[in-house]
């Protein structure tokens, strides 16, 4: 089984093409306005003219207002939803989408309680914890602790590049892994290169580790 890769922050479509190019199976856009990845919903339609079907286009919310999910909805044709804040069950579970859960990875979290309180979230994404950020902040957590069986894949992120995500991999044995500024020049702006480079340093790694990656649950 390979591993999925998802490369996040994306905001033009120029960037878009290089990541699907690379062969990455998802696209995140950050509808947070707070992030320095931000885009607006014109600029996510012209980023999805670039995304071809069989790649996801993840649109990561936090904490947002129902309204603004429904307003992003309506326009742009997301087909993940990814929630990074505090919102409850029935809220992700609100919008008719598949949704990725993300935990960020405080002392104190412990993904199997933490999953258990969104049953039917189609993956969770466990991200490093910062109090000042909502990811991007190119920071690792320990990942071995990411080493677990939940019922819903795990997709690891929080300070991942090309030259990191192989022994993340071997540590966390994750379903998927996402980056983004570990593939950046600048915030928001993605450096050709260090996409393809950590597309290859992934598939290098299933190709190396064939046994360990058929043992991850497939969903």
């Amino acid at each position: 089984m390979r591993t999925r890769i998802k490369i996040c922050g994306i905001t033009n479509p120029e960037d878009a093409s290089v990541v699907v190019d690379a062969g990455a199976d998802g696209i995140g856009l950050m509808f947070y306005k707070r992030s320095s990845r931000f885009v607006s919903i014109q600029q996510a339609i012209a980023i999805a003219e670039k995304v071809p079907p069989l790649v996801d286009l993840v649109g990561v919310f936090v904490d947002p207002l129902e309204e603004e999910v429904i307003a992003v909805l309506e326009r742009a044709p997301l087909s993940i939803l990814q929630f990074h804040g505090s919102e409850s069950v029935e809220f992700c579970e609100g919008f008719g989408k598949p949704y990725i859960k993300v935990m960020r990875m405080s002392d104190q979290i412990d993904p199997q309680v933490e999953s258990s309180t969104h049953p039917k979230a189609g993956a969770f994404l466990l991200d490093t914890f910062n109090p000042d950020a909502h990811g991007g902040t190119g920071e690792t957590f320990e990942w071995s602790r990411a080493r677990v069986n939940l019922a819903s894949p795990i997709i690891l992120a929080g300070g991942l590049t090309a030259e990191n995500v192989g022994t993340a991999l071997s540590v966390s044995n994750a379903w998927g892994v996402d980056t983004s500024s570990g593939v950046e020049k600048t915030p928001g702006v993605k450096d050709r290169e260090k996409i393809v480079a950590f597309c290859r340093a992934v598939r290098e790694w299933d190709r190396n580790n064939h046994d360990n990656a058929a043992e991850r649950t497939s969903h």
